[in-house]
């Protein structure tokens, strides 16, 4: 019996969890499991803004593909274009070929980039906190700017290396500014020629809430802690125009600022818009087991694909988060492993078991099963909830050791160099620029 050639885009947790779920439910001769990704490892992406502070190593969130998988060949390049009709995906490597990679099963599992605008400046200015090199060099480039203001005798450019500026009242933004604000208020103890509170934080969100899905009790919270620490929290506001030196908000205030991170949501990754597919607000639309309509053999999940929401009303679909796209893809593995058998494949229902937020220190707020909970018996949960969602055993161990090494011993303010010489822009960051049209993928196939 020939093998079914099954080939996963993405190594995020949809991807990985699904791979893991082929192996475990197919014998070797009944597939050829791929997965194509230019990580080497499964990045936990909601601890990515303590590792730009350096509370956690990077090993501590991005344990390597090979403890995870183990029959599945990994192909250490991305996808940049797919021709579903001789079911073809061309994929760059690592190394900059191109290379064209057949598929019987296609599981499009590409994630989700920094979704940005059409705001001058935005896209040589802002920095992402999306990759594990987005939060490196966010590390580096803060305390490079304390280092700069330290060594400067010009009042003015001490202002701007100073004063920081995150866009996102999210998940992503939230986190990122109270844990680089602990981390920079830290690091100003050891610069005696800075006065502390010249440093300063702002967080921008053009909605009127922080965090809504929190609820209005856990967004004041975390939106108090902020604000007693010394972030100025703004919020019906954003960024009209951002140059070198000097950040341009809506309510034309103009923040004299070096340092712009860029957490303003996500947007599907470009590789969707390259196939003929309907989309919902630039998700691919998908059924609720995950096929792709038109599109046989096809299936998405996880942030790129908008699976419906079989536990709300109204055509709602899942949100694009760390949450669903882990159970979505022990479903997925479900679901094709009953395909391939002639079994009937199960629609993907999940009801949201809550959120949480980590502030830093013993500050967090969450709400588990609708349960609220702030201060320090939210940080329980939601540590608790991370050391659960960990995929590996050394990576619960690694990120206990770096909690409590940080907590007893405080951080190293270590600069790595990395990309010092070169401006870190989402399209180089994020590869957005990297996908072909569905013609040219056809041209590049046999």
């Amino acid at each position: 019996m020939e093998r079914t050639r099954i080939l996963i885009v993405g190594g995020g947790f949809a991807g990985v969890e699904c791979a893991r779920g082929l192996e475990r439910g197919l014998r070797p001769e009944e597939a050829e499991i791929s997965l194509v990704t230019p990580a080497s490892y499964e990045l936990y992406l909601p601890l990515l803004p303590q590792v730009a502070a350096g509370v956690l190593t990077p090993q501590s969130v991005a344990p390597p593909l090979r403890r995870l998988v183990h029959r599945t060949s990994i192909v250490p390049g991305m996808v940049i274009g797919i021709d579903p009709h001789d079911r073809m995906c061309v994929v760059r490597l690592i190394s900059g070929e191109t290379v064209n990679q057949p598929y019987d099963r296609l599981i499009l599992t590409p994630g989700s980039v920094t979704r940005s605008f059409d705001i001058p400046g935005l896209n040589e200015q802002a920095r992402g906190m999306k990759t594990l090199a987005e939060a490196a060099y966010v590390r580096d480039h803060v305390i490079a700017q304390l280092d700069l203001a330290a060594a400067s005798t010009n009042e003015q450019e001490r202002a701007e290396r100073l004063q920081f500026v995150v866009v996102g009242g999210g998940y992503a933004g939230t986190e990122t500014v109270a844990c680089l604000q602990r981390l920079t208020n830290s690091a100003a103890k050891r610069y005696p020629r800075l006065d502390p509170d010249l440093i300063k934080w702002h967080l921008l969100d053009i909605a009127p809430k922080l965090m809504p899905e929190l609820g209005e009790k856990l967004g004041r919270r975390a939106q108090q802690i902020l604000r007693e620490r010394g972030t100025d929290v703004s919020l019906g506001v954003s960024v009209a125009k951002a140059t070198e030196r000097r950040i341009t908000l809506t309510d034309n205030r103009v923040l004299p600022s070096r340092t712009l991170i860029w957490t303003a949501g996500v947007a599907a990754s470009p590789l969707i818009s390259t196939l003929d597919a309907e989309t919902i607000k630039g998700r691919l639309a998908v059924n609720a087991d995950f096929t792709v309509p038109g599109h046989p053999g096809v299936y998405a999940l996880g942030d790129a694909a908008a699976v419906p929401d079989l536990t709300k009303v109204g055509g709602a679909v899942c949100p694009p988060t760390a949450q669903h796209a882990g159970r979505q893809g022990k479903h997925m593995a479900r679901n094709l492993i009953a395909a391939l058998r002639g079994q009937p494949m199960a629609p993907y229902r999940h009801k949201d078991l809550g959120l949480v937020v980590d502030l830093g220190g013993t500050n967090a707020v969450a709400r588990p099963l609708g349960y609220e909970f702030s201060g320090f018996p939210a940080q329980v949960i939601t540590r608790g909830y991370h050391l659960m969602a960990l995929p590996t055993f050394t990576a619960k161990v690694r990120t206990v050791a770096n909690w409590n090494l940080n907590a007893l011993m405080g951080d190293d303010f270590l600069r790595t160099g990395f990309l010092s010489r070169r401006p870190a822009t989402l399209q180089d960051m994020e590869a957005t620029d990297a996908y072909l049209t569905q013609e040219r993928a056809r041209e590049l196939t046999p």
